[in-house]
């Protein structure tokens, strides 16, 4: 059974600062700023939502399909995505852009200042869901607003279940749109901060939202995170890690793990806390997809963690 990602493909293109943006900022002046900050490191990563849950799905031993536009800087990425063994035929190449890219200077204060360019992403209304039987289960992640919307229906259309996680997007859409979005959508995933803003904007409580939902899944960081299904809160723990490298990407790492224990028609228990299992697991290493798990160790750290034995 294949899983549909909607959503992003990006270069995230990492730089460190190693000073402190204070020390070169005038707070007084900061109406005629002007500054350059000499990196003398830089690296580039494999990003996007798409590519990073699709990353983390096939770890877990899952078929992920994602969707997204690239632009035609895209050869490397593609690369990557065969060597991973991903399937990439939802993938669009978009003539003259350039991939979706993220250039991110960080100080040693952990300050960041970052730009984004989405690129191809703008255009990725132009793909549609695709009619695929062995297509069982899908997730509209972080895209271009249009197409969010549209896969949202063409996904009711065609009657696939799906994940809405709407992430650094929620700014794009009003209350109406949000209720809509939570109508369509069988499971609503959000952090906790993204959680409050969804109900401001609908002007909802959390049990409200759930109960037009199977399951609505708040993740809290280093807290764990809840899962509200059938009127019940489930508290999912954090997983221990050995440290905590980069938080990038745990999110994504975290939504794979979700759309793992659905497919297999896990218990919500269970299902959390393989999501927790892969957020922890990211949590440990530079990047989104640099990240290793054979099935032996992902089952040894379930166990170790959790304290039963992971079956699927």
């Amino acid at each position: 059974m294949s899983t549909l990602i909607c959503g992003s493909f990006a270069y995230d293109n990492i730089m460190v600062f190693e000073d402190r943006f204070k020390n070169h900022i005038l707070a007084d002046q900061v109406h005629i700023l002007n500054v350059c900050f000499l990196v003398p490191r830089m690296r580039r990563e494999f990003g996007g939502c798409a590519g990073n849950i699709a990353y983390n799905l096939k770890l877990l031993g899952g078929d992920p399909l994602p969707m997204g536009t690239v632009g035609e800087d895209f050869r490397p990425y593609e690369e990557w995505l065969d060597r991973c063994g991903i399937d990439r035929r939802y993938v669009t190449k978009i003539e003259n852009r350039f991939t979706a890219q993220a250039y991110i200077t960080t100080d040693l204060d952990d300050n960041q200042i970052t730009a984004f360019h989405p690129g191809a992403m703008n255009e990725a209304h132009a793909n549609e869901v695709p009619d695929n039987n062995a297509i069982r289960l899908g997730i509209i992640s972080p895209d271009g607003g249009q197409a969010m919307l549209e896969h949202a229906r063409q996904l009711v259309d065609r009657d696939i279940p799906f994940i809405f996680d709407p992430g650094q997007q929620i700014p794009v859409f009003d209350g109406d749109k949000l209720n809509d979005f939570i109508r369509q959508a069988t499971y609503l995933t959000v952090n906790d901060y993204e959680a409050e803003l969804i109900q401001e904007r609908t002007q909802r409580t959390r049990e409200s939202i759930a109960a037009d939902l199977k399951a609505l899944i708040v993740t809290k960081g280093g807290e764990g995170s809840e899962i509200y299904t059938k009127g019940q809160r489930l508290i999912i723990p954090a997983t221990r890690i050995s440290g905590v490298v980069d938080p990038t990407g745990c999110g994504d790492a975290y939504r794979a793990g979700l759309l793992y224990g659905i497919v297999k028609g896990l218990d919500w228990e269970t299902t959390g806390r393989i999501a927790s299992l892969m957020g922890g697991i990211k949590i440990e290493s530079h990047g989104t997809q640099n990240h290793r798990v054979t099935r032996s160790e992902l089952e040894a750290r379930f166990e170790e963690n959790f304290g039963y034995q992971l079956a699927a």
